[in-house]
Parts: C-alpha cells; structure tokens; sequence
C-alpha cells in the first residue's frame, strides 16, 4: 500500500495510469461537513486480483490542486479508462465534475440487481463488501477521522487503501451477478422460467397475504396501545386531501376570470360516455401503447 507524497512520483503513476483500461478509484475529504471540503488522498487500484494491498497507491493530494488538475485531465476526462467508483457522484464532484468519462458506480450498480439476487440490508459499500463478498471485520471508524491533519495515522492509511480492495471485489461480483439480471431474451430457457414460476406462486401468495394482515394488525395494535414507535417500527398518522370542484363552476371561473389553462385531459371512458357524438367535435391527440400480460392459462380459460 504505497502512500505517495513526493511529487514527481505521482505524476509518473498518473502517466502509467492512462495505459490502464481500467481502474478502482477512492477518496478521502478533508472538511467534508463544511462549505470548503479538501480533497485529501486519491487512492487507485489497477490490479483486482491482488488483495494484498500492494497495488494500490495513496496519492496525497491535499492542498496540491496542480496535481488534482493532473489527474482529472489525464485520467477522469480520459474516455479510454474506465474508473470504478462506489458512490461515484461524490467523489467526482471533486475529479472533474461533469467533464468526467466512463464513470462506473458500484452503488448504482447494486441498486439495479434484484433483491433475490443482492438481498443486501443497504448499499453501503461496507455492507455489500461484507454480505456479497464475505469481507469480516471492516472497520469504517477512520471514515469520520480527520483528513486534513498530517502526518496521517497508520490506521488512517490502512482504511484508504482497504477500501479500493473492497471496491474491486464488490465490482466483480456485481459483474458476475449481470447475466442473471439482463439475460439474453432469445435464449432464455422458458420451461426452466415457468417451473421456477410455478414454485414460488404460492408460497408468495401465502407470504404477501401473512404480510399484509401483519402490517394492518401492529398498526391497529400499536393506536390501541397508544405506541408510536417500537423497536423496528415507527407508527406516523398523515392526512390525505382531495379537492373536488364541478366542471361547470370551473369553466365559468376560467372564462369570467380570463384564465389560460392550456393542458390536455385525459378521457376517461365514463368521460367518452358523457360526450357521446359530440366526441367528433373535438381535436383530440390519441396515444396508443401495446403492453404485454401474462395469464396463468388456468385463469384464463376457467377451471377444469
């Protein structure tokens, strides 16, 4: 885990980083609660398969923003490298912003892999780390530490470059859980999807039927119990309004009253009813859209 201050050495891994296709990228911030957050470390991994921490370089770049401009021209505004991040909104505010290519978002990822497949308590990369990977024993207190002080901790250190190894992992295995989510239509296997359907339709109807009586019995119990919160449930009351006006008495508001209420309506088929011939009288725009349905064959003939 080298942790690089000296200049000229970090503008040579940069220059070697351009040769990369791709590259695991983490941050660290110093000030990151106030108005003037500081980038402080740059950490890069160019090689997955090495989990022992030697691959992956510390660039410390606080307060050398020569270096950060650097970077973000050769390597974030570089189509030709891919940078894997998790969380990538928040670390590219401070690498290139907008002017930033082929970004690749761990956290984004994740969140488009269905639960079946990911069933994660959160996206945090510690908990996808720990949960996807099997990673034990992930400390994120340095997370909070503060980064603009020098010399940084050993255990500051640590935490910097453990992260890029966690990021890498969690990236492949997001990439190996990708045919199951996308999977090719044409070559789908449709007896072995019909049988795994088949086997999980009654138990989920069983399951979502115990779920919803469930919901409404701790709520009812919970008013009645006078509890508003309880260790895995918060009960909150809200007020739904619906204001209801007649056609008529807005129509007279808007002509009286010189209103310019330039919107299309929806005709609802009641609607369509009302009209009856004087539909023709109208210009309407007609919007047709084909969705598909799939029918259990049994409900769609009747039983037998």
């Amino acid at each position: 885990m080298p942790y690089v201050t000296d200049i000229q050495e970090m503008r040579n891994l940069i220059t070697e980083y351009t040769q990369q296709k791709t590259l695991w990228i983490d941050t660290e911030v110093a000030d990151f609660k106030s108005r003037k957050p500081r980038l402080s470390l740059i950490q890069i991994l160019d090689n997955p398969q090495d989990m022992s921490g030697n691959s992956v370089y510390i660039l410390d770049v606080l307060e050398r923003p020569d270096i950060v401009a650097e970077f973000i021209d050769q390597i974030m505004v570089n189509e030709e490298v891919e940078k894997v991040f998790h969380n990538a909104s928040y670390d590219v505010k401070f690498l290139g912003s907008k002017k930033a290519k082929n970004i690749t978002c761990t956290l984004e990822m994740a969140k488009k892999i269905p639960y079946y497949l990911l069933p994660v308590s959160n996206y945090q990369l510690k908990t996808v780390a720990t949960e996807l990977c099997h990673f034990h024993h992930i400390d994120k207190q340095e997370q909070t530490s503060d980064w603009g002080k020098r010399p940084l901790t050993a255990e500051q250190i640590e935490y910097a470059y453990l992260d890029c190894i966690y990021l890498a992992q969690v990236h492949w295995r997001l990439l190996e859980l990708q045919p199951q989510v996308n999977p090719e239509p044409k070559t789908e296997d449709i007896s072995l999807l019909t049988a795994r359907y088949t086997e999980i339709e009654e138990e989920w109807k069983l399951l979502n039927s115990e779920f919803e009586h469930l919901q409404e019995r701790l709520k009812k119990a919970m008013q009645m119990q006078n509890i508003t919160e309880s260790l895995y449930f918060k009960l909150t009351e809200y007020e739904r309004k619906t204001i209801k006006t007649k056609f008529h008495d807005l129509l007279e508001l808007v002509q009286n009253q010189g209103i310019e209420l330039d919107f299309s309506i929806t005709l609802t088929e009641n609607l369509r009813k009302d009209l009856g011939a004087y539909l023709e009288d109208l210009n309407v725009d007609i919007e047709s859209n084909t969705y598909l349905r799939l029918t259990p064959k049994n409900q769609e003939s009747g039983d037998k």
